[in-house]
């Protein structure tokens, strides 16, 4: 049995923030606003400035595993238990654009029903949100190249949607080449080139460290049921809205639950795995993801127009969180306010406020 280094015990001076980094934020939330904004005034309604095309709504029940280590039985996960939980699948960027510009795909599941202290800073009081993409590392390593990566995105919003779509295609063709002899290319990937497979057989990642109690850690959700695994890989059909609609067909014809699993991989190695470089893949061989809880969703209808203004009406976001999972590093220091000042523009112009959704129990 593999024996691994003791996790790392989180401390303040872990993080460090760059001399500039208020400055490079409030840049940020300028920036995704104004994407924001492009797109609200070009068709009448404000949609989230980042992973703004919903593909589901589902509803589903989350499951901490019994009798966790004491390494891992924090937080959440202190103890075994049950929740309903609502998953939301979606896509960047800002725009509502055809699938046929194929960008990176997300998962973002909120947990309904969780009591205890909360991080400061969150606006929800009973939800634990965890907000992940099919990738396990981020584009760049900080603030700073996501400003920069955010700038051209904006420079093109709502612009050019047939030479974006035609772009989409060369990069997938140039992404899959790379992929051939060995390689991937986060960049390419997030300008179009992501390749077209079927969103629920991905295994999603939260590419940046969050606390774990006393400790620091990424999460994944992995897809464990066979029919999830069928998909891995799975290639999709040409079509403005070819996620949304394999995903519905795959719900509605579901003959028993499918279950993903949530991993946590526990920082043993501050050098290799750094809290504030995001680009930095943790490697596994040193800290292997271990499950720690299970999601579970039935048949049901993913998407129709209730599902359809119920997401509107939601946020999710890292800080909605409890204090023993705060969101760590520049990245998530940047999601708190630009996050927030997205939701306050969407909230405002649609003359709809967010709320945090109950249980079924209350």
């Amino acid at each position: 049995m593999a024996v691994f280094a003791p996790a790392v015990v989180y401390s303040p001076e872990i993080e460090h923030r760059q001399a500039d980094e208020e400055e490079t934020i409030a840049a940020l939330a300028t920036v995704f606003t104004g994407m924001a904004r492009t797109v609200a005034e070009h068709e009448g309604h404000a949609h989230r400035a980042v992973h703004a095309k919903g593909h589901a709504l589902l509803n589903g029940r989350f499951q901490v595993l019994d009798g966790l280590p004491a390494e891992l039985a924090h937080g959440l996960f202190a103890t075994a238990g049950s929740y309903e939980a609502l998953v939301r699948l979606s896509s960047p960027p800002a725009e509502q654009l055809p699938d046929n510009v194929s960008t990176p795909r997300a998962m973002a599941v909120k947990i309904l029903g969780v009591d205890g202290p909360r991080v400061d800073g969150g606006d929800e009081l009973h939800s634990q949100d965890f907000l992940m993409v099919n990738g396990p590392a981020f584009s760049t390593p900080g603030a700073h190249g996501f400003l920069r990566s955010a700038k051209l995105l904006a420079a093109t919003t709502e612009r050019m949607p047939r030479t974006k779509q035609a772009l989409s295609a060369t990069l997938r063709g140039a992404e899959a080449a790379l992929e051939a002899v060995g390689g991937q290319s986060a960049t390419l990937k997030a300008l179009g080139g992501e390749p077209r497979h079927h969103p629920l057989g991905e295994t999603y990642f939260t590419q940046v460290p969050f606390l774990y109690g006393p400790y620091m850690a990424k999460f994944s959700w992995v897809p464990v049921s066979p029919a999830l695994l069928a998909l891995t890989g799975a290639p999709l059909p040409s079509g403005a809205d070819a996620q949304r609609e394999a995903v519905a067909a795959f719900f509605a014809d579901l003959s028993a639950p499918v279950e993903w699993e949530l991993r946590v991989q526990l920082c043993r190695d501050l050098e290799k795995m750094p809290i504030e470089d995001a680009s930095v893949a943790w490697p596994e061989a040193i800290s292997p993801f271990v499950a720690v809880g299970r999601l579970q969703v039935g048949a049901q209808p993913s998407w129709n127009a209730a599902a359809a203004a119920r997401e509107d009406a939601l946020a999710f976001a890292p800080w909605h969180a409890l204090a023993a999972h705060r969101p760590l590093g520049s990245l998530n220091r940047a999601r708190r306010v630009v996050m927030a000042a997205s939701r306050q523009f969407r909230s405002q112009f649609n003359r709809c406020p967010l709320h945090e959704p109950g249980t079924a129990q209350g």
